[in-house]
């Protein structure tokens, strides 16, 4: 039986509700949706979504290297927008964090996002 390590990093936001910003069980991290809050203020960085989608680049980043994982570790990513005609503005941000890494990735539109954020996106990674 393996254990869950609940992982937590200052440089991400307090999860706004009752879970965890990642848990990692048997060299999987399984990080939670992060919306476009700066973690010091606790408020969302702007109202558009290029802003927002940066921050959450920054926030799940942040959470990778508290679990001793990099972009490079990333197995599949989930993107949450409030409209897709976004998606073209996330998707250059996306490519530009990730690099050359491609990872499975879905995108799905939703009728909203907690505290009312455009964007939200959760990740599922390796960690040796």
């Amino acid at each position: 039986m393996s254990s869950i390590k609940i992982i937590h990093s200052d440089d991400a936001p307090k999860a706004v509700g009752p879970y965890s910003q990642a848990v990692l069980s048997g060299g999987m991290l399984y990080a939670s949706g992060q919306i476009g809050l700066d973690p010091e203020a606790g408020k969302l960085v702007a109202d558009d979504v290029e802003a927002q989608a940066l921050q959450v680049t920054k926030n799940l980043s942040a959470v990778l290297q508290a679990a001793g994982a990099s972009l490079s570790d990333i197995l599949k990513v989930n993107i949450f927008l409030t409209d897709m005609a976004d998606f073209p503005r996330v998707n250059a941000i996306y490519a530009d964090w990730l690099g050359d890494h491609r990872p499975a990735r879905a995108t799905v539109a939703v009728s909203a996002l907690p505290l009312g954020a455009v964007v939200e996106m959760d990740l599922v990674a390796t960690v040796d």
